[in-house]
């Protein structure tokens, strides 16, 4: 088994919002606040992008570049057997690079006949470089919003919602496993796809009124066999 990895910066260009909870509500505090992780060396919580919402994000947006987003009446994520219900009808010229898809990404259907999920994302921490300028950078901003009355023509209902700040970067890994009989390029074709993607989309909530545009640098992969 083979084991590439992609190191890289996810680097905010608008405010980013992934959203996390408060235990209590505080006073003159923020209605949505931005998920934070315990720093131990620092003691004090900051920002970070789950693995999760990475990974979610990129394949839904490949999902939509397939075409295959909605095929499924529940809005369920693409698999096995919808590929197999649509190869016959408008997929059969992309069957090959769908199983890929569905090799990285996990196949949710009961026949599962792609195996272990091949891609591994994990969180993305703030950079050392941003994490020893905490004092003169701020890695946060609260943006307020309202809503407008469309008959009065003013605003009313107004909320403040936490964001990361413009400039801040993030590290990021992503992990595939190759195993016996997978194509490894066409695997890194995949991942680079909805990088690119994401670049050109957003990261996060309310990205139709502005947030989450980034930028996403990385260098060469790496591999490694076991």
């Amino acid at each position: 088994m083979k084991i590439l990895t992609l190191e890289g910066t996810i680097k905010v260009i608008t405010g980013l919002h992934i959203g996390g909870s408060d235990d209590t509500m505080k006073i003159g505090g923020v209605d949505n606040s931005v998920i934070k992780v315990y720093d131990r060396e620092l003691k004090r919580e900051l920002p970070y992008i789950p693995g999760s919402s990475l990974k979610g994000k990129i394949r839904s947006l490949l999902e939509w570049s397939y075409g295959v987003a909605g095929l499924d009446e529940d809005g369920k994520p693409f698999n096995g057997e919808i590929l197999k219900k649509y190869q016959n009808v408008h997929l059969e010229n992309k069957k090959e690079e769908l199983e890929n898809f569905l090799k990285l990404f996990g196949d949710n259907s009961d026949e599962n006949k792609y195996g272990m999920t091949r891609a591994i994302f994990s969180d993305c921490f703030l950079t050392d470089e941003i994490k020893s300028n905490l004092d003169e950078m701020e890695i946060r901003e609260v943006k307020t919003e309202n809503m407008i009355n469309r008959v009065k023509g003013t605003a009313q209902h107004p909320r403040q919602t936490e964001r990361v700040a413009p400039g801040v970067e993030f590290k990021f890994e992503i992990r595939v496993k190759v195993l016996e009989g997978d194509d490894e390029n066409a695997f890194k074709k995949i991942i680079e796809k909805g990088l690119k993607l994401l670049e050109l989309d957003y990261l996060g909530g309310n990205g139709s009124r502005g947030y989450g545009r980034v930028e996403i640098n990385y260098k060469d992969w790496k591999d490694e066999t076991i």
